[in-house]
């Protein structure tokens, strides 16, 4: 590759535009600095190095790091065909020209860089395998109900940061087959998930209940289980409340499946997110997107705190109705379950489990016995404390 040919790609890519942000990702912006630059080999050598560099997270393979990044670019291209919408003949052209470009980067070398280099020393190596990034990407367009498109392939859980919604880090892996007791609770929440994902009416649901029952782990579990048939979680927390609208807009158009995940909530009876989740529940049109469900836990079956004060004499001329308020928002999710703490044998029966799958032996006797007396110290039994008792076996 020549110093002008060199130039000439660095042009090339410079003038994509529907996959304008793949371009602007370090890698590639690193490589067009690279073929830009004239000056001397060791300005050159240092580009090379900072494009090498740029590939750690894909492995050092630039045809990784291309596939990703035309999979995850959230493009009007890619939006239009996920919304059925139709896509002009100027649009299709740009998009083949740029993924045949793209294609042909992956079968580049650091020796096929470096000719004509005035430089004979140590050069970076970096990994490429030739790829028809044109046929990978239609194959991924066939498959966006299920792989999704832009960040929502990236990851199953997501959370919002600054108003963003980015992937949720070191997310929890737990499955559906690790939980231990509860089947009857978990299984509401997995076939309401089956529901939205089937197309059918699907509810919104509270689980309620005590602290430590696994409230919580069954909505990531499911999220986890419905992954590869197109179901994502984006968990909000109760003070982000008032992004709620905006989030069910970004997503209202998206062939995946959602479930706005809300943990320990409860509310003061002044909270102004207590309005915005009321309308979501209610069905609002600016609130509520219909391939999305709202799954909260809380500790309270009523998720308003209430004081005996709120029940006494007050301003307010309508004083009853009030209180309905506040006592109502529960009701407002169409399926309510309920995570009560397990009896003595159900706790008993967690703790061998956990005790078996770990490969810790003791005696039955000696382990019943040392199970109860960790959970009256505690002041209760809960799967979360059989866990933990277990832990201290280690």
């Amino acid at each position: 590759m020549t110093g002008k040919e060199r130039m000439n790609l660095a042009a090339e890519l410079s003038a994509v535009s529907i996959f304008r942000n793949v371009v602007k990702k370090k890698p590639m912006a690193a490589l067009i600095a690279y073929c830009r630059c004239e000056d001397s080999a060791v300005e050159a050598m240092h580009l090379l190095g900072e494009f090498v560099s740029s590939l750690e997270d894909f492995r050092y393979s630039f045809s990784d790091f291309l596939l990703r990044a035309v999979y995850e670019d959230e493009n009007p291209y890619v939006t239009d065909i996920a919304q059925g919408l139709p896509v002009s003949d100027v649009m299709k052209a740009n998009v083949d020209g740029e993924l045949a470009l793209f294609s042909g980067l992956t079968t580049l070398t650091a020796k096929e860089l470096t000719e004509g280099v005035s430089y004979d020393g140590y050069v970076p190596q970096f990994i490429n395998a030739q790829t028809d990034l044109a046929a990978a990407y239609r194959e991924r367009l066939a498959n966006n109900g299920t792989l999704g498109y832009g960040v929502f392939a990236t990851a199953t859980m997501f959370r919002l940061k600054e108003g963003e919604i980015v992937p949720v880090e070191s997310a929890d892996l737990i499955t559906k087959d690790r939980f231990i007791g509860y089947d009857t609770e978990r299984e509401q929440v997995f076939q309401n998930t089956e529901a939205l994902l089937s197309g059918r009416p699907a509810a919104n649901i509270l689980l309620y209940g005590d602290a430590g029952t696994g409230k919580s782990s069954t909505v990531k579990a499911c999220a986890n289980y419905y992954r590869d048939r197109g179901v994502r979680l984006i968990e909000i927390r109760k003070d982000q409340l008032f992004e709620l609208s905006r989030v069910m807009g970004r997503i209202a158009s998206n062939p995946l499946k959602f479930i706005i995940f809300i943990d320990d909530l409860s509310f003061n009876k002044n909270d102004d997110n207590f309005s915005m989740l009321k309308a979501a529940l209610e069905g609002s049109a600016s609130a509520k997107a219909s391939n999305a469900v709202i799954y909260a836990t809380s500790n309270r079956r009523h998720i308003v705190k209430e004081t005996f004060s709120d029940r006494g004499s007050s301003d307010d001329v309508h004083h009853s109705d009030t209180v309905q308020e506040l006592m109502s928002l529960s009701d407002r999710f169409g399926l309510t379950v309920y995570f009560s703490r397990p009896d003595k044998q159900l706790y008993l029966t967690i703790v061998r489990r956990l005790v078996s799958d770990r490969g810790i032996e003791i005696d039955p006797a000696e382990l019943d016995r040392r199970a109860e007396t960790y959970a009256l110290a505690k002041g209760f039994r809960s799967p979360r404390a059989a866990e933990q008792f277990v832990d201290s076996l280690l």
